[in-house]
């Protein structure tokens, strides 16, 4: 199943998309009127879906065309900073050393990490697919793109194993993990540098974990319809299972928590010269069984 928050006839909505018929059944139809505190909160969706699961799956009408609504990011304003993963590609991990800006090596012979190199993006980085990425002028000129996959956690849970960890899995979704790539080296750590306004396209739906498998993915990022990224979620070097026995074995993850689980190699700063994203560019990235989250540069 996939779903989304969408804004239509001036409400925020949770709908249920169907994209073969091009509609999405907002949930205050498909619950008829119960279970209000759902209908246009997405983190309250996650909280109660196994009990809603079997109800919203059932189209009670022609539902809405989706020309007709605006999407929001699935999780508009997430409760707390999204967990990100760096260099979590052998590819990228080389293209990230060779490119002067990562400080944080400690084997330049080998860069790839020995456990999950983990850092925070802010809430109010998040935007939806069709937002624009404001470019930041007079404060960096260096942005970058990566594309990455997506976690949303669906149980709360510490101290979990990785044989249980695809249990507390909600779904999945797309990121842009945009980066100011002069803040990153110039402060030698990387919340600052990835967590700007506008800093982190998310969506464009969520595609609930029972239709889809982390492993196998593919994953692909354009620049103005250049093929800048191409790769498999397979080539990971710690998978969605081993991120989360790492986050939670000291912090409690809850219903809504997002884990960006990093980004292949084809990022701007892997190219000679670097190939930074410029005002009037357009991101678009694209998952197997999720979607395309496309972002103008402005």
């Amino acid at each position: 199943m996939k779903l989304a928050t969408v804004r239509y006839r001036g409400k925020q909505a949770v709908g249920v998309l169907d994209l073969n018929r091009g509609c999405v059944w907002p949930l205050a139809e498909l619950l008829a009127g119960s279970e209000p505190s759902c209908h246009g909160d997405m983190v309250q969706v996650i909280r109660r879906y196994d009990r809603l699961r079997d109800r919203i799956t059932l189209h009670r009408s022609s539902g809405i065309d989706l020309r007709e609504v605006e999407f929001e990011a699935p999780i508009p304003r997430p409760a707390r900073n999204l967990f990100c993963v760096g260099k979590n590609y052998r590819d990228h991990a080389h293209e990230f050393a060779n490119s002067g800006f990562d400080r944080s090596l400690s084997r330049p012979s080998d860069p790839t990490p020995d456990a999950p190199i983990v850092f925070t993006k802010l809430p109010e980085s998040v935007i939806a697919t069709g937002a624009a990425i404001l470019y930041p002028d007079g404060i960096s000129d260096s942005l970058d793109y990566e594309g990455e996959l997506a976690v949303v956690i669906g149980r709360q849970g510490r101290a979990i194993a990785r044989q249980r960890a695809l249990e507390y899995v909600w779904g999945y979704t797309i990121i842009n993990d945009i980066t100011a790539r002069d803040w990153q080296a110039r402060h030698q750590q990387w919340f600052l540098g990835k967590s700007f306004d506008t800093f982190c396209p998310m969506g464009p739906w969520v595609a609930t974990a029972d239709e889809l498998d982390p492993g196998g993915l593919r994953i692909r990022t354009w620049v103005n319809g250049q093929l800048r990224q191409d790769a498999n979620t397979d080539d990971m070097i710690f998978g969605v299972p081993a991120l989360i026995e790492t986050i939670s074995a000291g912090i409690t993850l809850y219903p809504g928590d997002i884990i960006a689980t990093g980004t292949p190699a084809g990022v701007g700063i892997g190219f000679v010269p670097p190939r930074y994203l410029r005002r009037g560019d357009e991101v678009a990235i694209e998952i197997t069984g999720i979607g395309v989250l496309r972002n103008p540069v402005r």
